[in-house]
């Protein structure tokens, strides 16, 4: 009991601390986008209707605010309410208008557009990405067994990202999930990549299956690692998991092997994009471990 009050009390400290650190980006955003804008506090309170005393508080990161009133603020300032409310830093110039240059082109233009892209800014990141390799794909598919084999091949060491995002949160998975919730996952699983790139240089990395559900998370992932997917059938996927001991993917759940079906389908368009894919069903960890050296090395 000491123990979930002890972790409650760090959830509630850590949530605390976020919305501070949030609401003062917040009103550092408008405050700056104000300011380019030459618009006194006096005129953006006249234009939005939002009180010029709330605003300064807003400003100074001590006001929360509804979402309605923050929306009045950016249509007074001429911003996509987006703007003003994403938790990342503000974007550079260039970028904010290579996304409005991309956001007017259609689905087969953006391929192209992507393609491009890659081809002429891909080639001064690939050696380095060549040197941290990550494997992704859903449980059960070789991530671990496979990834750890290569790193003693390659002498380089072996990072299992669920390891890191453990480290970074001071507990356990599964009490990251029943404590703080998805979106406080993500950020760890954000903060343990970041920290992981920025510790080394060559490594072999074992991702979470469900990393390519973060758009934010796995594109830093794609473009500082050379990743390949790891694939297998759900029936392998499910057996090789009950295998290992864990019968939690069949408990109380009699269309275990459907809801895993429907994973693999709603992800495999993410697990794509990976730069290599190897097939692992029906294949020895050698046989399997060839595949990958030959995917990597290629």
């Amino acid at each position: 009991m000491a123990v979930r009050s002890d972790a409650t009390a760090r959830k509630q400290r850590d949530t605390e601390t976020g919305e501070a650190e949030y609401l003062k980006l917040l009103g550092d955003r408008i405050r700056e986008a104000r300011a380019r804008r030459g618009m006194t506090r006096k005129i953006l309170a006249r234009d939005s209707g939002v009180s010029e005393r709330y605003l300064a508080q807003l400003e100074a990161g001590h006001g929360n605010i509804s979402i309605m009133l923050l929306r009045h603020i950016a249509e007074a300032m001429g911003l996509p309410l987006t703007d003003l409310v994403r938790e990342e830093p503000d974007r550079p110039v260039e970028l904010t208008l290579l996304i409005q240059t991309l956001g007017r082109l259609s689905p087969k233009e953006l391929v192209q557009a992507r393609k491009l892209l890659t081809e002429a800014f891909g080639a001064a990141v690939r050696s380095e990405r060549r040197d941290r390799i990550a494997l992704i794909g859903l449980r059960g598919a070789g991530k671990s067994t496979l990834g750890a084999a290569l790193a003693k091949e390659y002498g380089v060491p072996y990072i299992e990202l669920d390891r890191e995002i453990e480290r970074e949160s001071g507990t356990s998975l599964s009490e990251v999930f029943d404590l703080y919730g998805q979106a406080a996952y993500r950020r760890y699983e954000r903060r343990a990549l970041e920290a992981v790139l920025e510790r080394y240089d060559r490594a072999i990395i074992a991702t979470g299956g469900s990393i390519v559900s973060e758009p934010a998370t796995f594109d830093l992932l794609l473009s500082a690692c050379f990743t390949v997917w790891l694939t297998a059938t759900p029936e392998e996927h499910m057996a090789r998991v009950v295998a290992q001991g864990d019968y939690r993917p069949m408990a109380d759940n009699e269309e275990a092997m459907e809801d895993l079906r429907r994973i693999l389908d709603g992800r495999s368009a993410l697990y794509a994009k990976a730069d290599a894919t190897v097939e692992t069903s029906g294949k020895s960890v050698e046989q399997s471990l060839s595949e990958l050296r030959g995917a990597v090395a290629g």
